[in-house]
């Protein structure tokens, strides 16, 4: 039997998940529906948003914070952040603004989550 928290809301649930022989996920704890599909995916096929920095010129600040659009495999985290410290930009950048598109064909996009 495995334990996690999940983290999908506030609550926090502290889920309890059991592997049936023919596979199937059994998922005890939780307070709410998402805690079942939270477990099942990150014990199976994890991701996660990343947000992070990259470097810019011409603004009030040397770093301006970007993220992904959706979630990607967690596995493919520090293959993203090599690529970001890659990144030298120049201001202005607007919040939204597509810094990479379809990183790694992950459909995912890094764009700037601050206007500088």
């Amino acid at each position: 039997m495995k334990e996690m928290i999940c983290i999908v809301c506030p609550k926090g649930c502290r889920l309890k998940v059991d592997e049936k022989p023919n596979g199937e996920l059994i998922v005890m704890g939780n307070e709410c529906a998402r805690g079942p599909v939270y477990a099942k995916k990150e014990l199976t096929n994890p991701t996660r948003v990343i947000t992070s920095t990259v470097r810019i010129e011409g603004a009030l600040h040397k770093r301006i914070p970007v993220k992904t659009t959706i979630d990607i495999a967690k596995d493919l985290n520090f293959k993203v952040m090599d690529e970001l410290a890659k990144i030298d930009l120049k201001s202005p950048v607007k919040m939204g603004d597509v810094i990479i598109e379809n990183i790694f064909d992950t459909g995912a996009d890094i764009v700037a989550t601050r206007s500088l």
